[in-house]
């Protein structure tokens, strides 16, 4: 009985410490030192709606706009609830025909190899940055769109670059909802 007993007090005391007080600690650090990320990286527009998360993809499809890598999530493209493992496998036909679509719809030739991050999801689906070459291909039709100078539209992905921590850790990234937002604002067009 002794043993059921400490049992018992065992299991409330560690609830009470890993169910409320480390919980509210982190929250509260959270909250205090990084209010903006623990809130999910929301940008809001000048109406204070938000538009989307520096942290979740999003499916853009005007040629004015950059695109995101392709989501496989279910339902609808970057279904946050349908994250995880969604790659096709390299011997399944679908992904040689989804890879085909995704090329197609870039239109790209021999000539011009598209970035394999264009043509493939991410392992979660719903990466939002995507690659300094998959955003330099993008170029020539953003830049036609906007009817903007390629340099610019250079020079705004240089901008929104974000490079490796430590110059090692990671990669060179663009993500895409910034890139986009900054098209948006830029005051030449």
């Amino acid at each position: 009985m002794k043993y059921i007993y400490q049992s018992i007090i065992s299991l409330i005391i560690l609830s009470i410490i890993v169910g409320i007080i480390y919980p509210g600690i982190i929250y509260i650090v959270g909250q205090t030192a990084f209010p903006f990320q623990a809130n999910g990286s929301i940008i809001y527009d000048k109406d204070n709606k938000p538009m989307g998360s520096l942290l979740i993809g999003q499916q853009f499809t005007l040629e004015k706009y950059f695109w995101s890598r392709p989501s496989a999530t279910t339902n609808y493209p970057y279904n946050a609830l349908a994250s995880g493992g969604s790659n096709l496998g390299p011997l399944n036909p679908q992904l040689e025909s989804n890879v085909a679509q995704y090329a197609a719809a870039l239109k790209a030739s021999a000539d011009n190899a598209v970035p394999v991050d264009l043509v493939t999801a991410s392992g979660s689906g719903l990466d939002p940055e995507i690659s300094l070459a998959a955003a330099y291909y993008q170029i020539p039709r953003v830049a036609q769109a906007r009817h903007m100078a390629i340099d610019t539209v250079k020079a705004l992905i240089n901008q929104n670059t974000q490079y490796p921590i430590l110059g090692f850790l990671g990669e060179t990234r663009v993500n895409v909802l910034r890139l986009n937002i900054a098209l948006d604002h830029y005051k030449g067009n």
